[in-house]
C-alpha cells in the first residue's frame, strides 16, 4: 500500500473513530483496562453533570465525547487523567452513566481532584452493565482543547467478610417494657442503658469494671405515656443530667431530672400527638434545648423551652407563630444536623404513607424553608421511616441514603458548593454504591463507624451492616440476630456496641485507632446537640453532628466516636458550638475519650493587629487583668460557671476586675464586642 493511501486510510480510521465518540448512541466501547485518548471535544453535550460543579447551564458545556464501557464481572473501576502521558495536566471533567441513552443516571464523576486539575474517579461497575462516560470541555477552550488521555483499570471488589466482630453478654435485670437508650445519665460521659415501664425508670450506670454495671431504680409517678415509638434524651433543664422524652401513640411524656439525677417528676403535657420519632434540638438556637415530636397524621409539633423550666406547645401551621417544620402529614422521622455547613441545624423528615421526604433548611430566627425540590431528594414513589445521615465520603458535608422500609433505596451525594449562595441539588449517586443491590428493607437505619476505619457504616435490615468500602461503595455484611438497636460504648473501650432487650454485643477491638469526644456546653446546651466536632489528619477530615436521635425508635450516644484506622495521630479537632464558639485542641492524644468544655479551648487568644489579649494571672484567688482589652471594642464580659450560667457580669477597673466572691472551681470568660463578636478563655479560680 502507497504511504499516501496509507495515510488517507488511517485518516479515515481517525475521523470514524472521533465522529463514533461525539454521541451517546455512538459512543466508542472500551475494551478494558488501558490507556485510551479523546481528541478534541466537539461532541453532544451532556445534559445531566454528575460531577462537582456540574449545575451551569448547557451553553456553558459546548461539547462533549461519549464512551462505553461494559466489565465482564464486577470490578472496581478508576478512571483518571492525572497520568504522565498528559505532561502538563489538563483541566479535565468526566462524568459516568448507567442506563439507556434516553435515560441516563449519575454513577460517578470528577472534576479536580488529580493534580493540575485534571480528573481521578472510582466507582464499582456491575458485570453486563453498560457504563456510559463522558468528558467535557468545562474548562477548556480554543487554546488547550487539542486532546489529551485517560487511564482506565480494573481491581477485584474484595466484599469484607468480619470487618469487626461481636460478643454478648445478657443481662436479666434489662428488663423494663421499653429498653430502647443507651445514654450517659450520671454526667460521667460513659454510656448507660435506660429502660422506661409505666412506674419506673430503671438505669444500668456503667462500673468502672467494664462489662458491669449498677443498677438504680427511680420511681414514676403520675400518668405516663410509654415510648411505644422513640424515645430521645437531652438535658433540656441545664442541671447536668439527662432529661428523656418519650413518643407515644397518644402524646408526649417528659421526664425532668432533679437532685443530681436521682429523681425524676413526670411531665404530660396532655396535647394528641400521634408521636413517631421524638428529638431534643435547640429550634431557635437560644442556648436552650427544645422538645420536637413528629405527628403521624397532622403537621408536626414541639415545645418550646424558655430556660426557666416552662416548655410552650407549638404545632406547625396551627399554633400562630409557629415554625414551619414537617408542616404535612406521614412524618416519621426527624434528623436535626447541619447541611448546608452554616453552623446551624437543618432538619430532614422521613416519611411513610405516600408523600416524599423534605428538607427544611434553618434560615435563623426560629425560620425554616422547605427546599426539598431544590434539594431534589423529594423523589416518589419511596416508603421510609428513617434515614441515615453522614459524611460517607468524608468531603465535609453530610450525605443523606433514603433508607425504604418497602421499595428501594436512594443514596444522594451532597454537592455543596460554598463558593456560592446558590442552594445545589444533591446528586443521586446510588447506581453501583451497593445500595442498589440491597434489597433488605427496614423500619429503622442507623448510620455509624461501626470498625472504626474511618468511614461511616449504616446498620439497618437483613441483620447486616452495609460496611462503607470509600468512593461512596457499600458491602454488605451478615450478623446472626443483629437488629437495629440503641448504640453505645457500654465498655469504655472506644469500638461502638449495641443494646437490644437483654442482650448487649460488644464489639471486639480489631486493631483500629479511635477517639471519643464528649461535650459540655456553656453558651451554648448542655449536651453540644448540634454542635459540629472536625477531625484532621492524614486522611483528611472527619465530621460528626452531635444529635439527639438517630433513627426511627432508639436513642443512642450523644458522644462523638470517630475510627481512624491504622492512622497513628490526630493533628487537630475542631469543634464549632451553636453558639458560635470554635474550640481547637492540636494534636489529641488517640485511644482516649476527650471532653471539651466550651470555651475552653479556643481557636486562638484574642488578637487585634497582633495584641493579643491575655487574661493573668491563672490561676487566680482574687485579682484578674487583661492585658490589650483596649484593642477591643467591648460590648459585656462576663463570667460563666460549668454549669452554663452566668455568675457574674464583670465591670473592669484599670483592665482588672476582681474574682474573689467566686467559689473554687473551673470558669469561662466571656467576651462580646459591639459588632457581635465573641472571644472566650478559661481561668481557675483558686482559695
Amino acid at each position: 500500500m502507497k504511504k499516501t493511501t496509507l495515510y488517507l486510510f488511517l485518516t479515515s480510521l481517525l475521523t470514524f473513530t472521533i465522529q463514533a465518540q461525539d454521541t451517546c448512541s455512538g459512543a466508542l466501547p472500551l475494551s478494558g483496562p488501558g490507556t485510551y485518548a479523546v481528541g478534541v471535544i466537539n461532541g453532544t453535550p451532556p445534559t445531566t453533570f454528575c460531577a462537582p460543579n456540574g449545575a451551569i447551564p448547557t451553553a456553558n458545556v459546548p461539547a462533549g465525547e461519549w464512551y462505553s464501557y461494559t466489565p465482564t464481572q464486577n470490578y472496581s473501576v478508576t478512571l483518571t487523567s492525572d497520568i504522565a502521558l498528559n505532561n502538563p495536566r489538563k483541566d479535565t471533567r468526566v462524568h459516568v452513566y448507567s442506563g439507556n441513552c434516553s435515560a441516563l443516571t449519575c454513577v460517578a464523576g470528577d472534576d479536580d481532584t488529580g493534580s493540575g486539575y485534571s480528573s481521578v474517579v472510582t466507582f464499582n461497575a456491575t458485570a453486563g452493565t453498560t457504563y456510559y462516560i463522558v468528558w467535557d470541555n468545562r474548562w477548556l477552550n480554543t487554546t488547550n482543547n487539542t486532546g489529551f488521555s485517560f487511564q482506565l483499570t480494573e481491581s477485584t471488589i474484595v466484599i469484607p467478610s468480619t470487618p469487626i466482630s461481636y460478643t454478648t453478654q445478657t443481662i436479666s435485670t434489662i428488663n423494663s417494657q421499653y429498653n430502647i437508650c443507651v445514654v450517659d445519665m450520671n454526667g460521667d460521659f460513659k454510656d448507660d442503658i435506660v429502660g422506661i415501664s409505666a412506674t419506673n425508670m430503671r438505669i444500668h450506670t456503667q462500673s468502672s469494671t467494664p462489662g458491669n454495671f449498677v443498677i438504680k431504680d427511680i420511681p414514676l409517678t403520675g400518668t405516663v405515656l410509654l415510648p411505644n415509638w422513640s424515645l430521645a434524651a437531652g438535658d433540656y433543664n441545664r442541671d447536668g443530667y439527662n432529661d428523656i422524652v418519650l413518643g407515644n401513640g397518644s402524646g408526649a411524656t417528659i421526664l425532668t431530672s432533679s437532685n443530681n439525677g436521682t429523681e425524676y417528676s413526670t411531665n404530660t403535657p396532655g396535647q394528641y400527638i400521634f408521636s413517631q420519632r421524638t428529638n431534643f434540638s435547640d429550634l431557635n438556637n437560644d442556648g436552650n434545648l427544645d422538645i420536637f415530636v413528629c405527628h403521624d397524621i397532622a403537621p408536626s409539633c414541639y415545645y418550646l423551652n424558655d430556660g426557666a423550666g416552662g416548655l410552650t406547645f407549638y404545632q406547625s401551621t396551627v399554633t400562630p407563630g409557629a415554625m414551619s417544620i414537617a408542616t404535612s402529614t406521614g412524618n416519621y422521622a426527624t434528623l436535626f444536623t447541619d447541611f448546608d455547613n452554616d453552623g446551624d441545624s437543618d432538619v430532614f423528615v422521613s416519611k411513610c404513607s405516600g408523600p416524599p421526604c423534605e428538607l427544611y433548611r434553618n434560615d435563623g430566627n426560629g425560620v425554616y424553608t422547605n427546599i426539598s425540590a431544590i434539594a431534589g431528594i423529594n423523589i416518589t414513589p419511596i416508603q421510609t421511616w428513617s434515614s441515615a445521615i453522614a459524611d460517607f465520603d468524608n468531603d465535609g458535608d453530610m450525605d443523606i441514603i433514603i433508607t425504604a422500609s418497602a421499595g428501594t433505596h436512594k443514596f444522594f451525594r451532597n454537592e455543596l458548593n460554598t463558593t456560592n449562595s446558590v442552594e445545589e441539588a444533591y446528586l443521586n449517586i446510588t447506581t453501583g454504591s451497593g445500595w442498589d443491590t440491597n434489597s433488605s428493607t427496614n423500619i429503622d437505619n442507623i448510620a455509624y463507624d461501626f470498625d472504626n476505619d474511618g468511614k461511616v457504616d449504616v446498620l439497618g435490615g437483613g441483620n447486616k451492616i452495609m460496611f462503607n468500602q470509600g468512593n461512596n461503595v457499600f458491602a454488605p455484611v451478615t450478623y446472626t440476630g443483629l437488629t437495629v438497636s440503641a448504640v453505645g460504648d457500654l465498655n469504655n473501650d472506644g469500638f461502638l456496641d449495641f443494646q437490644n432487650g437483654t442482650t448487649i454485643r460488644y464489639a471486639v477491638p480489631n486493631g483500629n485507632n479511635w477517639i471519643k469526644v464528649n461535650l459540655q456546653g456553656i453558651q451554648s446546651n448542655r449536651n453540644g446537640i448540634g454542635a459540629r466536632v472536625e477531625i484532621y489528619g492524614a486522611w483528611g477530615k472527619q465530621i460528626r453532628d452531635i444529635r439527639s436521635g438517630e433513627g426511627f425508635r432508639h436513642m443512642s450516644t450523644l458522644n462523638a466516636h470517630f475510627g481512624i484506622g491504622t492512622a497513628t495521630e490526630i493533628t487537630q479537632i475542631v469543634i464549632i458550638w451553636p453558639s458560635g464558639i470554635v474550640d481547637v485542641i492540636n494534636n489529641p492524644n488517640i485511644n482516649e475519650a476527650l471532653s471539651v468544655i466550651e470555651g475552653s479551648s479556643p481557636l486562638s487568644l484574642v488578637n487585634n493587629e497582633n495584641s493579643k489579649i491575655i487574661i493573668y494571672p491563672n490561676p487566680t484567688s482574687d485579682i484578674i487583668t487583661l492585658s490589650n482589652i483596649e484593642t477591643l471594642s467591648v460590648k459585656n464580659i462576663s463570667i460563666i460557671s460549668t454549669l452554663g450560667k452566668v455568675v457574674k457580669n464583670v465591670e473592669l477597673t484599670n483592665s482588672s476586675f476582681s474574682v474573689s466572691d467566686l467559689t473554687e472551681g473551673y470558669y469561662i470568660l466571656m467576651i462580646e464586642t459591639t459588632n457581635g463578636e465573641k472571644y472566650s478563655e478559661s481561668f481557675i479560680k483558686k482559695n
